[in-house]
């Protein structure tokens, strides 16, 4: 299993223009053979910044989705809502165990 964990940050005042490419995002994603996890969440201290969590069952799948459209238009929006500073780090976990 992929891990994909990290922030990426964006205007506040922007948040509900994103809301909808990140929600469109999302539910793409999801939807991709392979994947078992996509979210993004908002910091509760720190309006403009956007925890990301991807879960990936394999290399293959990640590979794919990173030549998806859905990416390619959700990169392609970044430059309109602010999008930057990502600090995104690809994790290989076994699956882990219940805590």
């Amino acid at each position: 299993m992929l891990l994909i964990i990290g922030t990426v940050r964006l205007p506040s005042d922007r948040l509900d223009q994103a809301k909808p490419a990140m929600q469109r995002m999302i539910l793409a994603s999801r939807a991709e053979p392979g994947c078992l996890d996509y979210s993004y969440s908002q910091d509760v201290l720190d309006a403009g910044l956007i925890h990301v969590s991807e879960a990936w069952i394999d290399r293959a799948a990640l590979e794919a989705h990173f030549k998806s459209a859905h990416i390619a238009e959700w990169r392609a929006s970044w430059a309109e809502l602010g999008i930057g500073d990502r600090k995104l780090t690809l994790f290989q976990t076994d699956g882990g165990a219940p805590t």
